[in-house]
């Protein structure tokens, strides 16, 4: 726990790790992946060694109480991907199809690497001690990502196109 010195707020961080690998969808009758099919699984001095009730390499940080980030190391090795693909019941037709790029990359040794995704406005509204996210964010956009208060995006004049000396062809 963290005191900011200038209101006295207290600021409780949690890092929470060993999520589910996999999750079992009732309705669909097939496991799903927690987070992503590209998170690596926890796996044992045999790195087959999982199934699907393993753990992942994800994890979220938490700031009195709402998520502020989350995010996973990704599997870098191709065999443990198939592996997962076959978990999930993802036929290696479908993984090639869909991933293809990625299985390819990966016979050539991709090295580890991860990451985590912060939200910011989350951050913000919390040392603010704002009410709503909606108080914090500098440019509020709705499920399209536009701004409805600037109506942003918006359609870009021919005069602005030549301005910037940009073409559309």
């Amino acid at each position: 726990m963290r005191k900011n010195k200038d209101n006295k707020k207290e600021f409780a961080f949690c890092w929470v790790a060993d999520f589910p690998l996999f999750e079992y969808s009732k309705e669909e009758k097939r496991y799903k992946s927690t987070h992503h099919p590209f998170t690596m699984p926890l796996v044992g001095k045999n790195k087959m060694d999982f199934n699907e009730k393993s753990k992942s390499l994800a994890y979220d940080i938490v700031l009195n109480g709402s998520e502020i980030g989350g995010g996973s190391i990704r599997i870098a090795d191709s065999e443990i991907q198939r592996k997962v693909f076959d978990l999930l019941k993802i036929s290696k037709k479908e993984a090639e199809e869909k991933f293809g790029f990625l299985l390819e990359a990966l016979k050539f040794g991709a090295p580890p690497h991860g990451g985590i995704a912060l939200g910011f406005d989350r951050i913000i509204q919390i040392i603010t001690g704002e009410d709503s996210i909606r108080d914090v964010i500098a440019f509020p956009k709705n499920k399209e990502a536009k701004d409805i208060m600037l109506n942003a995006p918006s359609e870009i004049s021919k005069e602005q196109l030549k301005e910037l000396h940009l073409k559309f062809g």
